[in-house]
């Protein structure tokens, strides 16, 4: 059938599949991890998935495309010049040594993604503490879900990203979504919400755009850029103040409601507006919608919370859902949207600066005496806590931070805010070493690039969204010259004097993470590749319990919350200005996000014939009164500037966005020179989602057909 990349429907679906037309798997794209069969190159939704149902967006549609591309790497390339994988792998482990002699074991750093698979993730966290022995370890999801982990660790104890299954969105009565656009980002989740309003359901959309997604809303609270935070506060104000507090819940299963109480009462409704620009009528229609449903939900994105005070804003949203008393409700409660394909295992396991596997702190004795064992080292040979990932790049190269880098699966040159800084960052290094299957922005830069398998050429497990633990099957044969992941760092640790601790078959892997993760927050060891295969995934916690197995928990705080007493904590917090607010020379509010067409750094998506015929290139939104002011028309080339740098790109004139407010997708090069990198002080999160701007018409006023 025809797949319209334009059509404003964001899920296509087909007839039901039957595993005759190929190896069970899924999408290598966002969290959802949509169900597929993947043969010769043909892509079959599969209908046993709750998340996808039978349903693909166009990037899962046009996935198998990237397998057969020309653009893919088989060569290992030693500065640019192909060589053996003998001679690549000797010459990395032999500059790794040289650096570790001559500056220490922090000298060498490791940087990971959240698209890589849990046995990947664990094992590169494994590799960096156990094998180079260093602290110097971060990953891409610092970028992504930080705030929202910081957030409900402190609020409940325990961070999964929608602790419900996915399903329950639909049977809600009300919805309120801050800071996503799931149907451009995640388009078969929109089946969630619109079965959710097809039984009588309401839907309120919180963001500074009217989005794809707030078009579907009954309510649109269209905020001024970074002041997610000081809407949450009053929505709160308002809830206390008109008797939908839940008290007996609160009582029951709280504490510190009455210091939030308190907190809120600077934060009344007529105030609030004037910050976000939201009407009063709106906030008090918002709440009503929650505070009357049976059933409701707060769900977050990335629009709140990649702000420098992203944290307190997912802090704001949660006390808010516990007020109202939805937390640990069946069809109820407060849930992150995670992005990534694996942003929710990929932090579970080691990946994170400060984590050992089964979400442990690695400062925890406990913690380190456990993993320890299972990795067959002395608890005193693990490092500590290193840097987060914006500091990590920011230190590279300088007298006191990384020499070297290995780095899987991320494209920071695109990616990482301030990039432009970043680049220089990466320049500086003695040994940058790229593990890809293309040759992305950052990978052309490096010493060595590393051809690696892709998602469809390998095994391996995914937690998704809901924390349910999902196994993707190989479903076609990599071309030949390429090497997993680990099969990689297996080969460098053979030539670093441990390669007996680094297996390369992902189900051994998995078979000593789930000990890893044993009695930890994140419990995998009831898991197993059998199980998730005969139950379409397994929900962690699922800890290994003798006689009957334990059935997984889809919903982890219906009897307690995972906190030393079993109760939620609300945390007063207060808002604040973005951390570069407008002013004369920068008087325009800059965002960024994703489009329909392309993912994350686009080094994939960008690759594929039909989505970049859908979205050749990058564009600014902005509102029809500036683009008067200004003279600009719709395809006139305009240049952003921020005090970090300047970025070009095709004008689209639209009266969706606030006529303060600019909008930028950070799929191309160039757009993350201008973001702020500013960091959360608790989760290091950059602040990404709102800068201050300026924009001008290209003098050549080139017109783009």
């Amino acid at each position: 059938m025809p797949i319209s990349l334009h059509a404003p429907g964001p899920v296509i679906s087909r007839a039901a599949a039957d595993t005759t037309v190929g190896p069970a798997t899924h999408c290598p794209y966002c969290a959802l991890q949509c169900g597929m069969y993947v043969r010769e190159g043909e892509i079959t939704p599969r209908e046993d998935i709750p998340a996808n149902a039978g349903g693909l967006c166009q990037k899962g549609w046009t996935a198998a495309e990237l397998l057969t591309s020309p653009e893919r790497l088989t060569t290992p390339l030693l500065h640019g010049d192909p060589v053996s994988w003998d001679e690549a792998l000797d010459y990395v482990a032999t500059r790794i040594e040289a650096v570790r002699a001559g500056h220490g074991p922090d000298a060498v750093a490791v940087f990971g993604g959240g698209g890589l698979t849990n046995e990947k993730a664990y094992q590169l966290g494994k590799f960096a503490r156990v094998a180079l022995r260093t602290s110097q370890i971060d990953y891409n999801g610092r970028f992504c879900m930080s705030s929202a982990a910081a957030a409900v660790n402190r609020a409940f104890g325990m961070d999964r990203g929608l602790p419900f299954p996915i399903t329950d969105v639909a049977r809600a009565d009300a919805v309120l979504f801050a800071g996503g656009n799931v149907a451009e980002t995640m388009p078969p989740f929109v089946r969630h919400l619109t079965a959710m309003r097809s039984g009588g359901g309401r839907l309120v959309v919180v963001d500074p755009r009217l989005t794809q997604t707030a078009k579907m809303a009954d309510l649109h609270l269209q905020v001024t850029p970074g002041t997610d935070l000081a809407l949450a506060l009053g929505l709160l104000h308002i809830a206390i103040a008109d008797g939908y507090a839940d008290l007996d819940y609160l009582a029951a299963r709280t504490t510190g409601f009455e210091a939030v109480r308190t907190s809120v009462s600077a934060w009344w409704p007529e105030r609030v507006e004037r910050v976000t620009g939201v009407p009063v009528a709106r906030m008090r229609e918002a709440v009503r919608i929650l505070g009357e449903a049976e059933r409701a939900m707060v769900l977050t994105g990335r629009g709140a919370e990649q702000h420098a005070k992203g944290t307190d804003t997912v802090t704001a949203f949660v006390n808010l859902a516990l007020t109202l008393g939805l937390p640990g409700r069946a069809g109820s409660g407060y849930g992150c949207v995670t992005g990534q394909g694996n942003g929710q295992g990929g932090r579970e396991h080691g990946q994170k600066a400060d984590q050992l596997p089964g979400y442990r702190k690695i400062d925890d004795p406990a913690a380190r005496a456990h993993v320890a064992a299972v990795w067959g080292i002395d608890p005193t040979d693990l490092p500590g806590p290193g840097r987060s990932a914006y500091e990590l790049l920011d230190a590279l190269g300088t007298p006191r931070g990384p020499k070297a880098l290995l780095l899987f699966g991320s494209n920071p040159v695109v990616s990482a805010p301030r990039a432009g800084h970043v680049a220089r960052r990466l320049e500086a290094l003695d040994l940058l070493v790229v593990c890809d299957f293309v040759l992305s922005e950052t990978a052309a830069m490096a010493d060595v690039v590393l051809p690696t398998t892709q998602w469809a050429e390998e095994s391996g497990t995914m937690t998704n969204l809901e924390g349910r633990v999902l196994l993707r099957r190989r479903a076609a044969a990599p071309p030949p010259g390429a090497r997993t992941d680990l099969e990689i760092l297996r080969g460098l640790a053979e030539r670093l004097g441990c390669g007996e601790k680094f297996p390369a078959d992902p189900r051994t892997v998995f078979d000593e993470l789930r000990r890893a993760s044993a009695g930890g927050v994140a419990d995998y060891s009831g898991i197993t590749y059998e199980r998730i295969a005969a139950e379409t995934g397994v929900f962690w916690p699922c800890p290994e319990t003798p006689g009957e197995p334990h059935p997984g928990t889809p919903r982890p705080f219906l009897d307690g919350f995972a906190t030393p007493d079993g109760r939620a904590r609300l945390v007063p917090v207060d808002h604040r200005p973005p951390a570069e607010d407008v002013d004369e020379e920068f008087p325009l509010y800059l965002t960024t996000g994703r489009v329909l067409a392309h993912y994350q750094s686009g080094a994939q998506t960008r690759r594929i014939r039909p989505l970049t015929q859908a979205s050749p290139e990058v564009f600014v939104e902005l509102h029809p009164d500036l683009a008067e002011r200004l003279g600009v028309v719709p395809g006139d080339r305009v240049r952003v500037r921020s005090r970090r740098g300047a970025a070009e790109g095709v004008a689209r004139v639209n009266a969706s966005i606030r006529p303060d407010t600019l909008f930028m997708p950070f799929h191309w090069e160039g757009v993350n020179v201008l973001t702020n990198p500013a960091l959360d002080p608790t989760s290091r999160m950059p602040e990404f989602k709102v800068c201050a701007a300026a924009i001008e018409r290209c003098e050549d006023g080139e017109r783009v057909a």
